[in-house]
């Protein structure tokens, strides 16, 4: 029997099947940072009966953006859209966690609006941040101030307020792929040495505050916290990555969260570096972690029963293949071809390479058969 189609408990939510939507940022918002007319059209072709989706990143602040036309939930004008999208996914039986992000110092001074991007510490990198100029090199960062970091805090205590206001089920933390929640984490960029740096107890302070913060609005049942252990984007690293995700999971153990989301080393972005790698972080962290895990980068629907049976994790997340399949759930329940996926469209554009993908029904293959 197929575990990836059997159901799962979330928090409170009972999940018919375990294909997840990945939060994959795809840069239709608004011009004022609201989800867009084709932002609610995608997320309700994708909206399945007990499915979860996670959504993009969406901002907690207008200074934490790094890319042009990813939402924001940092104002209240930001509602509306975002309870339409909530909606059309409750009317098709789905539920819908809101991921919330601080782009850190992968940033420019245009999207901020003129102050320097922020970070643990001062590490200078080579990235790329998307303006209205298009892809520049970041701004060069500076080290946050413990008073600027309780601010920080409140604005993702302010944006889980909103996420419940417009209706949605959940809220996940992204502390990942070297934005500013696993730049704290992790000490090839954290170099501070006051109460928010130095030792591994240190260095997870922020994630756990923030967690307490999105706590005290959903509940833990109802919070998710997504990391990437030995990732490589945005040019994050750890001396000693298994002792210090070993720590942070054993802290948010102590919450009882509704699960842990863990993206695999094997991929960087939408870049899959090694597709014979099996997933070893979510090997890894199960052995530590006690709650519901959700694995994430490079799965198939051979490859996620594969864990799912092995029982390293008790869902899986799509991205590139959700981004193509509309159905996808279906189609991997019916062992059914894929429609590929256009990478060119990925990051911006219009309705082409996002809403425009078929169902099996609508498609060739459907007409083949």
């Amino acid at each position: 029997m197929s575990k990836l189609f059997s159901p799962f408990q979330i928090g409170p939510y009972t999940l018919s099947h375990r294909v997840v939507h990945a939060p994959t940022t795809r840069l239709r918002a608004n011009a004022d940072d609201s989800p867009s007319e084709l932002m609610l059209e995608y997320y309700a072709q994708r909206a399945s009966q007990g499915g979860l989706i996670i959504t993009e990143s969406t901002h907690v602040s207008y200074d934490s953006r790094g890319y042009l036309g990813a939402p924001g939930i940092y104002e209240d004008a930001h509602i509306p859209g975002w309870k339409k999208i909530a909606d059309a996914v409750h009317a098709k039986g789905g539920r819908l966690f809101m991921q919330l992000g601080h782009d850190g110092r992968q940033s420019h001074v245009d999207l901020t609006g003129g102050p320097a991007p922020i970070a643990p510490s001062e590490v200078p990198f080579e990235g790329e941040a998307l303006t209205h100029n298009g892809w520049v090199p970041v701004s060069m960062h500076r080290a946050i101030d413990i008073p600027e970091i309780q601010q920080v805090i409140e604005y993702y205590r302010k944006s889980a307020e909103r996420a419940l206001a417009a209706g949605l089920d959940g809220v996940e933390l992204h502390s990942a792929n070297g934005y500013l929640a696993d730049t704290f984490l992790q000490d090839g960029t954290n170099k501070r040495t006051d109460a928010y740096g130095g030792t591994m107890e240190k260095r997870a302070r922020f994630l756990l505050e923030l967690v307490e913060a999105l706590v005290s609005v959903w509940g833990a049942d109802r919070v998710g916290v997504r990391l990437s252990p030995s990732g490589q984007w945005g040019s994050i690293s750890d001396s000693n990555p298994e002792a210090t995700f070993t720590y942070a999971a054993q802290q948010l153990n102590k919450f009882g969260l509704a699960y842990l989301h863990i993206i695999e080393p094997r991929v960087k972005g939408v870049e899959t570096l090694d597709e014979n790698q099996h997933p070893v972080a979510s090997e890894f962290l199960r052995k530590v972690f006690t709650g519901p895990i959700i694995s994430a980068g490079g799965f198939n629907g051979d490859g996620a029963e594969v864990i799912l049976q092995k029982g390293d994790a008790d869902l899986v997340a799509f991205g590139r293949f959700f981004a193509s399949n509309p159905d996808l759930p279906y189609r991997l329940q019916h062992k059914l071809p894929l429609n590929d996926y256009d990478r060119s469209a990925f990051w911006g554009g219009t309705h082409i390479g996002y809403t425009d993908y078929p169902t099996y029904q609508d498609s060739a293959f459907s007409r083949a058969a």
